[in-house]
């Protein structure tokens, strides 16, 4: 592909002693969620104040403790909203509320005016700081963007010390945006710069934010970048390393999962990565990818459906099926090893009662994240033998054999292959019964009755009158066995209907308590052809019964076989 050759800018760092790469995630960072300001701003449509405010809400429930609200200056919208949360009383103890502004003296002094009254806040002051906006945009050298960043620090200074002289607490946050396209020893100096004129203190850090605004490089670049600057910048222990990273290349996960192994106390994003271009940082995934590593992820996902429709109904925007954790088809399986692979794991945890999860195809447990088991697997033409046996148990209770499953796959999977599309449990409880219960042709059990007797030998003998009908002609047909299966079987052989062999039979209730069925399953084998052998299933109120229709069933689902 051509036009490669102009892409050629490098990004490394000299980072020989890297330590990032042998780190491990052992707790949560910071959150902060930016959804109601840099997702906002990347909606269609952006938010009013009312949705605003819903969405404001769900990420309360989430546990969120820091909540960039939005631009104060920028906007009525943005102000008034602000405003709503303080003059409201909606913002718990415990929780900050964040505003961003430019780094310039009429917007900062507006965002400080919707301030007032708060109990916590973190003021976010940025500019661009990178090669590319200092030749491109602002035409200006280092010196120029410096003091841009250090008379915006100053004043936030100055307005912060009037806001808490009120009885607010303030937290400054400073962004040299477009941090990783910045080079590594002028972000440091503009950084420290502000860290002077902020002069932070163990109790309240500077948040110094290092945004991957484009994702211009590979993660491991930046979290070399973020390792360099967390190892360099100076009284780190009055400093916070929070990284905002978008999602240019799709590895802004990966980005910030690296960026915490590089020294990241913090991290921004927003609910399933909506923002600017190819979005922001999907919180949901890094959280519940600490979540299946073991680690407590400090919010609470557990109700993620309720929270995606509220993301959804709030923005305007969707989640695609396919999306980590939140997508319709996460915890899908269509491939048929999996759907068998899915269901001996899920057999085997209910067997066992483990605590550890051990369930292959699935990296967590649906259920801790409010999704249910029953749409773990689904059936269309690539779906296997397993598939269609766990949706039959799971939803409806029939257990059957194994040496049954590639029958009924076969029989359903061929169904969606005709349809050309996926099946739904019911429609496959249909085409179960239709095939493998209800065959009455060419025979049909009308009723019948059983005798209980002793032979001789003191062994029970069962007599069965059955009444048939054999293509349509009605039949009384007599015969004695060692049980109802045998002797009906000893009846169709009365009738010259004796062309096989009952290979196997299984039995089970369906449900518990006094009003359940019962279920039987028997498998008949040719004696012109061992290799050609049929199922089927019975399924009645008294388990006589169902073995006997079972019986009935495999023997005409064997003719059709003998017989296409």
């Amino acid at each position: 592909m051509e036009g490669y050759k102009k892409y050629r800018r490098d990004y490394s760092v000299n980072l020989k002693d890297r330590q990032w790469p042998n780190n491990k995630i052992t707790r949560a960072p910071i959150w902060c969620s930016v959804d109601l300001r840099d997702g906002n701003q990347a909606l269609a449509i952006p938010m009013g104040i009312e949705t605003k405010i819903r969405l404001w809400n769900t990420l309360l429930k989430v546990g969120f403790k820091e909540v960039e609200v939005g631009f104060p200056a920028a906007s009525d919208t943005e102000y008034n909203f602000t405003r709503r949360l303080i003059d409201g009383g909606m913002i718990p103890d415990g929780v900050a509320i964040q505003v961003l502004t430019q780094s310039r003296e009429k917007l900062i002094r507006r965002t400080f005016e919707s301030l007032r009254g708060a109990k916590e806040v973190i003021v976010h002051l940025y500019n661009s700081t990178s090669t590319l906006q200092r030749k491109i945009t602002f035409n200006m050298g280092r010196g120029e963007i410096l003091k841009i960043a250090t008379d915006g620090a100053k004043l936030v200074r100055k307005l912060a010390d009037e806001l808490e002289s009120e009885g607010t607490k303030v937290r400054m946050e400073y962004s040299p945006e477009s941090f990783n396209d910045t080079e590594l020893d002028f972000a440091l100096e503009i950084c420290e710069a502000v860290k002077e004129v902020w002069k932070p203190s163990p109790e309240n850090k500077l948040i110094v934010n290092l945004p991957e605004t484009v994702q211009y490089t590979m993660p491991n670049v930046y979290a070399d970048h973020i390792e360099w600057m967390s190892r360099n910048i100076s009284e780190r222990d009055k400093v916070l390393i929070s990284v905002h990273t978008h999602n240019d290349r799709g590895t802004g996960v990966a980005s910030t999962e690296l960026a915490m192994l590089a020294g990241a106390d913090r991290v921004e994003g927003t609910l399933f990565g909506n923002g600017e271009r190819t979005g922001n940082l999907d919180i949901v995934n890094v959280a519940l990818n600490m979540h299946a590593e073991g680690v407590d992820p400090a919010l609470d996902f557990h109700d993620l459906p309720s929270i995606r429709s509220e993301y959804e109904e709030c923005t305007g925007m969707k989640v695609p099926p396919r999306q980590p954790y939140a997508g319709d088809l996460v915890f899908t399986a269509f491939s048929g090893s999996h759907q068998d692979a899915i269901k001996k794991g899920m057999d085997r945890r209910e067997k066992i009662h483990g605590e550890d999860w051990e369930v292959p195809y699935l990296l967590i447990d649906p259920k801790d994240i409010g999704r249910s088991y029953e749409a773990i697997i689904r059936i269309n033409s690539q779906s296997g033998k397993g598939g269609v046996a766990y949706i039959l148990e799971d939803n409806f209770g029939f257990d059957i054999p194994k040496s049954m499953h590639p029958e009924v796959g076969d029989f359903v999977n061929g169904k969606a292959d005709k349809l050309g599309r996926e099946l739904s449990p019911l429609e496959i409880r249909d085409l179960f019964f239709d095939e493998f219960v209800k065959r009455d042709f060419p025979v049909k059990l009308d009723s019948y009755k059983i005798d209980y007797s002793e032979n001789n030998d003191d062994e029970k003998r069962v007599k069965i009158s059955a009444k048939l009908s054999i293509r349509g002609d009605e039949t009384q047909a007599l015969a004695w066995g060692n049980g109802p299966i045998n002797a009906l079987v000893k009846a169709l052989e009365a009738q010259g209907l004796k062309n096989f062999k009952l290979i196997d039979y299984r039995s089970h209730a369906i449900g518990k308590g006094s009003a359940t069925n019962s279920a039987a399953y028997v498998c008949l084998q040719s004696l012109d052809n061992p290799n050609i052998s049929a199922w089927g299933a019975g399924i009645d109120s008294n388990i006589e019964s169902a073995g006997l229709k079972g019986l009935i069933c495999a023997y005409n689902r064997l003719q059709k076989k003998l017989v296409p």
